[in-house]
């Protein structure tokens, strides 16, 4: 990337998404200063993400830069228009690198964006990916595919934020955006994944967020019924 050139970084948000999905992509990037970042929607009115969190996109799908050298999306749920999802389709398979976080993994690969690639997503619907042709890798916070980058939710995202960096602009700049928001995690409980937390509290926390879950499952496959049609 030459000194004048910006870095396009899109990423995707709507009602009801995950913020904290998204939140570590925004925080890396926003250390890079040769860079436009873009909260893009169908329209710039404030949405609502989960939980209660309103957000003011600044790019619609009709301003959107083509060819963005990122586009992240994290976990989405409910039933996305038409114009969302061939948004996503067209720029998702033009972007130099796709980033898939926690359940936004599963809205790729429903889009066919993933398939035939190694990917992850959070815990809770990594399985579900096999159904549209990808290759679940469980336990692994970060995967990295050719140009697909998955991750499991909120640390994720911040990890997979930096490993596009090095590769957009070398290690030392992506070393620089590390220091810069002082990424160094020490959980206090040490219980954020299914390994850590055994088996008792991670059945809880399942069973405590499964009606969500089936929402994130039920619009991935409304969406792939929809890829499925507009192939045929």
């Amino acid at each position: 990337m030459s000194a004048t050139e910006k870095l396009q970084i899109g990423i995707f948000i709507c009602p009801g998404c995950y913020i904290p999905d998204v939140v570590g992509v925004y925080t890396v990037f926003s250390t890079v200063p040769n860079c436009d970042i873009h909260f893009i929607w169908q329209d710039k009115d404030i949405v609502v993400g989960f939980p209660n969190f309103p957000m003011q996109p600044t790019t619609t799908f009709a301003e959107c830069p083509q060819n963005l050298d990122v586009l992240c999306i994290g976990a989405t749920p409910g039933d996305l228009p038409d114009e969302a999802l061939k948004f996503l389709m067209g720029q998702g398979s033009q972007a130099k690198y796709l980033i898939g976080i926690c359940g936004g993994s599963l809205m790729l690969a429903a889009l066919g964006l993933l398939k035939g690639y190694r990917a992850t997503a959070s815990f809770y619907v990594v399985d579900d990916l096999s159904k549209f042709g990808v290759i679940p890798v469980k336990g692994g916070e970060v995967v990295i595919d050719r140009n697909r980058i998955t991750a499991g939710a909120v640390s994720g995202s911040f990890d997979a934020g930096l490993i596009v960096l090095a590769k957009l602009c070398g290690e030392d700049a992506a070393k620089e955006a590390e220091l810069a928001i002082e990424y160094a995690p020490h959980p206090p409980f040490g219980t954020g994944s299914p390994k850590l937390a055994g088996a008792e509290l991670t059945q809880k926390v399942t069973q405590k967020y499964e009606p969500a879950l089936n929402e994130f499952r039920k619009a991935a496959q409304k969406t792939f019924e929809w890829l499925v049609a507009i192939e045929t």
